[in-house]
């Protein structure tokens, strides 16, 4: 309880939910008056002093055993000091008769955190993350931990509902919560980029390949860069920049933007009279030119 007043009491986000879902009237004391709950204390007492003072159980199964047996055999049928009537006649007879069934799931709040919402769109909970949408970035949520699922609340807004981590360092990302262009290189995939490519084209397919062939973590950003000059460009100019690319042994992100920018891609791949175009390797020498035949290869 964060505020314990008797007009307007302020609960604790996981005791307010609890008594919302089991539906009891939540009636706290006045504040620094222990006296008005005395009679509650004294139960906890009794307990303590005649059942766990001589009961030493080896396991909770056992303990809950023991408890039962004590319940109805001793606490159940005293005389009590209060109401002079067994605590289990008068269940019996006024209390069981009143009481309300269970709800079907039981309560599975943990706690309420206060979370911040990273540059990456992610929350952390318990060393584990989980996203949030980024418009949320820099901004305080409250993470709500349940048995299974973790829920993230701007307000009284519930944004979006997580199954729980299991492990720590485990993430929960939903794509729909980054950026349109930065999630735009989560979906595109290996095998999704190679398909794209060979809708273009074969040239395109083949650069695509090559780029991904080697180190192919580190091209699939340069690969979905590729693609994404689909978008400003129609497709038979990129795959025409593929077959130049290609052609000067240059098949390179870098390169296949620079040709569409210059329009490279619409002209002839014969060279004219007036601007003479040479391959990458026209000046490339023999190994003999370099190395007399004397020297042992190593």
């Amino acid at each position: 309880m964060l505020r314990a007043a008797l007009d307007d009491q302020k609960l604790a986000e996981p005791y307010r939910k609890l008594a919302q879902h089991y539906g009891p009237l939540v009636h706290p004391c006045r504040p620094r008056t222990p006296q008005h709950k005395g009679i509650a204390e004294n139960g906890v007492h009794y307990v303590q002093r005649n059942l766990l003072a001589v009961e030493q159980p080896a396991d909770l199964a056992e303990a809950n055993r023991a408890a039962r047996v004590w319940v109805r055999e001793v606490a159940g049928v005293r005389d009590h000091g209060t109401t002079h009537v067994p605590p289990l006649r008068r269940f019996y007879d006024e209390e069981q008769p009143a009481l309300l069934p269970l709800p079907a799931e039981p309560f599975s709040l943990r706690e309420v955190r206060g979370v911040k919402v990273h540059r990456d769109c992610h929350v952390q909970v318990a060393e584990s993350y989980y996203s949030a949408p980024f418009t949320c970035v820099g901004r305080k949520l409250d993470a709500y931990v349940y048995e299974h699922t973790v829920q993230l609340y701007d307000g009284v807004t519930l944004l979006v509902t997580h199954p729980r981590a299991r492990r720590p360092g485990e993430r929960h990302t939903k794509l729909e919560h980054y950026p349109e262009e930065k999630s735009f290189y989560l979906v595109h995939t290996r095998e999704y980029c190679q398909a794209q490519a060979e809708r273009i084209g074969p040239c395109c397919a083949q650069v695509v390949e090559q780029l991904l062939e080697e180190r192919p973590l580190d091209r699939l950003r340069s690969v979905q860069g590729l693609l994404g000059l689909a978008r400003r460009y129609p497709p038979e100019r990129l795959e025409a920049a593929c077959v130049r690319a290609l052609h000067y042994g240059d098949a390179t992100y870098r390169r296949l933007k620079r040709i569409l920018e210059a329009g490279l891609d619409q002209v002839s791949l014969e060279p004219g009279p007036l601007q003479p175009e040479l391959r990458f390797y026209e000046y490339a020498r023999p190994m003999g030119d370099f190395f007399s035949e004397e020297v042992a290869p190593c």
